[in-house]
């Protein structure tokens, strides 16, 4: 599980969150989307770093759990009024 901070330059104050799930490290899945492999459009496009304190105490987890909890800590976020955020499929 990780988590990208998303920066819109164009709309100064628009921050966001993109959830995502991966069997990689999520160094080397950042890096993917950023050079647009198998790419989010949000990431490649606005992804500014990742935030693993937010998922540090989630991970490592099976990939059935990852499925679950990736839907949920989208919702979770989006709940929490979180202005913009992606993934979470």
């Amino acid at each position: 599980m990780y988590v990208v901070l998303l920066y819109n330059t164009a709309r100064r104050d628009l921050f966001g969150l993109y959830v995502g799930q991966t069997s990689r490290d999520p160094d080397l899945r950042f890096d993917q989307h950023k050079a647009g492999y198998k790419a989010s459009g949000a990431v490649k496009r606005f992804g500014v770093r990742l935030l693993p304190d937010l998922v540090a105490h989630l991970n490592p987890m099976m990939a059935w759990e990852a499925i679950e909890l990736e839907a949920a800590l989208a919702e979770a976020f989006r709940q929490a009024n979180v202005p913009w955020v992606e993934g979470g499929h």
